[in-house]
């Protein structure tokens, strides 16, 4: 069974994330994504807040940029999240958009390096052992946490897009997350490429979720609202990318996804969408049914 996800899209100010979130928990959404996204909202802290606001939606964050973050520290929030919330939180990693890890100072030469380094030792401090390592970015000396989780629900998943890292995230993370920017075909080279990336790894056993972002319009103006966006993201020009109509077509587009290889398809609303309330309900009422 496909899971299906909607996305709390940071152009919305933070106080609206409490009418969304129980929006979501009261239609039965499977999932409600946040992103951390520059400059605009944490990630650690709308999850805590939505997770506390509800009581049954999987709150997922995707993504954490690590050059923003020292591991150590962000093993402490995401364990405290899966304490305090077992079996609703789901974290995704990634090394972030460069141009604004500049604007920071943050920016490394190698950012796929400093993601390998983080995901190995974020891992590791999760899974209760006690860390020392000296790499190229992380460096930590006999640290271990003091509340580990009991589970982490899936583990720590990562976002890629080139092909370096859709194979780093095959090696040393638990799961990956793909964005809008992604079709049907290219999530089937991407499960290639992660499943390389496992057997490098002699990870071949076990499940690796693929999470997928599908950007998504419905109601009035759904078609050309899409449009305008894949415009402004330079994406016009890839096929089958996003989808605009009813539920039925968004379930098809959904199912394609599935289909080429997703686990989790999170649906992505435009950034002008005039209803995220409604949308989410949208998802939970309308799609869901229509999606095996």
């Amino acid at each position: 069974m496909t899971t299906l996800g909607a996305v709390f899209r940071p152009q919305l100010a933070p106080e609206r994330l409490r009418s969304v979130a129980r929006t979501a928990d009261e239609t039965g959404l499977d999932q409600l994504w946040l992103w951390e996204d520059c400059f605009r909202e944490g990630g650690i802290s709308t999850a805590a807040a939505a997770l506390a606001w509800t009581g049954n939606v999987r709150i997922g964050v995707g993504l954490l940029p690590v050059p923003l973050r020292n591991v150590a520290v962000t093993a402490m929030e995401v364990a405290s999240l899966h304490r305090m919330f077992p079996g609703r939180v789901i974290v995704g990693v990634g090394h972030g958009v460069q141009d604004w890890m500049g604007q920071v100072g943050a920016r490394v030469e190698s950012p796929v390096t400093l993601l390998r380094e983080h995901l190995v030792a974020l891992r590791a401090l999760l899974g209760g052992e006690r860390v020392t390592t000296e790499g190229r970015y992380v460096r930590l000396d006999d640290v271990a946490l003091d509340w580990p989780p009991e589970h982490t629900g899936g583990g720590v998943l990562a976002g890629a897009t080139g092909p370096r890292s859709l194979r780093l995230t095959g090696e040393a993370a638990d799961g990956t997350i793909l964005t809008a920017a992604t079709n049907a075909e290219g999530v089937r080279k991407a499960r290639q490429l992660i499943d390389a990336g496992r057997e490098t790894a002699g990870r071949g056993a076990g499940p690796h979720p693929v999470v997928v972002y599908l950007l998504t319009a419905t109601g009035a103006g759904a078609a050309g609202r899409l449009r305008a966006e894949l415009a402004d993201e330079g994406l016009e020009s890839v096929p089958d990318l996003g989808v605009a109509g009813d539920a039925g077509a968004v379930a098809k587009a959904v199912e394609r996804l599935a289909e080429a290889g997703a686990d989790t398809v999170v649906l992505q609303p435009t950034g002008d969408e005039p209803d995220p309330e409604g949308f989410v309900r949208f998802v939970a009422e309308e799609v869901r049914p229509l999606v095996p």
